[in-house]
């Protein structure tokens, strides 16, 4: 049974998948940092300094009561409170991986498209058509 584990396991396909994952993930976190200490600051500004990461609703106080700075503040007191800012920045974060992929998705089917529209080679001929020409040669100069 150990034996077909590590068969499966070292299979190609299981390799490609866990290094894609690993490299998902990094890139995840590229990311997410982009998105959060560049991308929604430069917009929050462009709106009139808007931080998205405290824009939130509040439902109901918590045992010191609001108003809230921020969403961290607003859940250290307890209070029940809608981020609806951190989904701005997931959507965000969301759209720039899907338009990543995206790319890297048609870049490689561009890229088949092109090796398949190659033209092949033509086959070498083989050892009997090759001694068949070479006879017919030897017959013409005669």
């Amino acid at each position: 049974m150990l034996k077909e584990f590590k068969a499966f396991a070292m299979r190609g396909n299981v390799v490609d998948m866990a290094v894609g994952i690993i490299i998902g993930a990094a890139f995840g976190a590229i990311v997410t940092s982009f998105v959060g200490d560049v991308l929604m600051p430069i917009i929050g500004l462009a709106l009139g300094g808007v931080d998205f990461t405290n824009l939130f609703l509040l439902l109901k106080d918590g045992a010191t009561p609001g108003p809230y700075a921020s969403l961290a503040t607003a859940k250290e007191a307890g209070a029940v409170t809608v981020g609806y800012g951190v989904l701005f920045n997931t959507i965000v974060n969301f759209l720039i991986v899907a338009f990543a992929l995206f790319m890297l998705i048609k870049g490689m089917n561009a890229t088949r498209k092109q090796q398949a529209e190659a033209p092949a080679a033509p086959p070498a001929p083989s050892n009997e058509a090759v001694l068949l020409k070479e006879i017919r040669d030897l017959l013409a100069r005669r």
